[in-house]
């Protein structure tokens, strides 16, 4: 049975160390393909506005492709900061996008309200305003 020495723990450090800044690499190339694709994707919107005659008269189509690009946004911001502020903001523009394009019944429209006052009250109060903007993780 081998006991762990103190070099063991540094050298577990310095792996554990090596895949933090590896997944946060990636973290970042992911962020930045997915703004290169939602800057297509508004492209893609705005030529079907000019070009398009009835663009405009299918209202529920051009708001999910918007909101879609918004929430996609959001979460390129959360990727490249991730705090609890932006996690949070990530998950209320997802919540009010899935309010404003399903509203089936109203008890699922209750039920995304209640939603979203419950993010708002979570970072309201059960996150202090000092951790809003730290890391979610430490890279040392």
């Amino acid at each position: 049975m081998a006991v762990k020495t103190p070099r063991d723990k540094r050298d577990v450090g310095k792996v554990e160390h090596i895949f933090r800044r590896v997944l946060h690499v990636l973290e970042l190339l992911i962020a930045a393909l997915t703004v290169v694709v939602l800057v297509i994707c508004i492209g893609v919107e705005i030529y079907r506005m000019c070009t398009v005659d009835a663009y405009f008269s299918d209202l529920n189509t051009f708001l999910h492709n918007i909101l879609t690009i918004v929430v996609g946004l959001e979460f390129v911001r959360m990727l490249i900061d991730m705090t609890p502020g932006n996690t949070l903001e990530v998950l209320i523009m997802a919540t009010a996008r899935h309010i404003i394009m399903n509203h089936n019944d109203p008890v699922t429209l209750m039920i995304g309200i209640f939603c979203i006052a419950g993010l708002f009250a979570t970072r309201r109060f059960l996150i202090r305003k000092s951790e809003m903007t730290e890391d979610l993780v430490e890279l040392d």
